[in-house]
């Protein structure tokens, strides 16, 4: 299956409520994912809600990473959708699941851009697109 992007979705449960509470910790582990899974950064946005939980997103120039925490649930949800092969977003899951502490965590991959379907519909011929599946990644940390 050829697609342009890959988003992989993580669900952190038991995280510590004074970790994933902390606003500059948050921002500080996701710039820290985004770095570790080898993408670029270019910015980073994170706002912490009264009376708790942080909201944040890192762009990168391979598209973005997001987070939202609910200190009261010890519940954190994220998202790291990549394009291209030179980023990791399993590297950046496994980042996270350290620095969050979380007891268990669950995540699933959906390819994103599938690359025929667009195809279908595009202006303009698309360039041959390979994106390394999981497998292929696992070794590199």
């Amino acid at each position: 299956m050829k697609a342009l992007g890959r988003h992989v979705l993580i669900e952190f449960y038991g995280c510590p409520s004074e970790v994933i509470e902390d606003h500059a910790l948050i921002e500080k582990h996701m710039r820290g994912a985004a770095a570790y899974s080898g993408a670029t950064i270019v910015e980073s946005v994170f706002h912490h809600f009264n009376p708790y939980g942080v909201s944040g997103a890192v762009i990168i120039a391979e598209s973005h990473l997001t987070i939202h925490t609910w200190p009261e649930y010890g519940f954190a949800s994220v998202d790291v959708y990549t394009c291209g092969d030179s980023v990791n977003p399993w590297k950046a899951a496994d980042y996270l699941s350290e620095k969050l502490q979380a007891k268990k965590t669950e995540s699933s991959e959906v390819p994103r851009g599938m690359v025929d379907k667009i195809r279908q519909f595009a202006e303009q011929e698309i360039e041959e697109v390979r994106v390394k599946p999981k497998e292929e990644l696992e070794g590199v940390k």
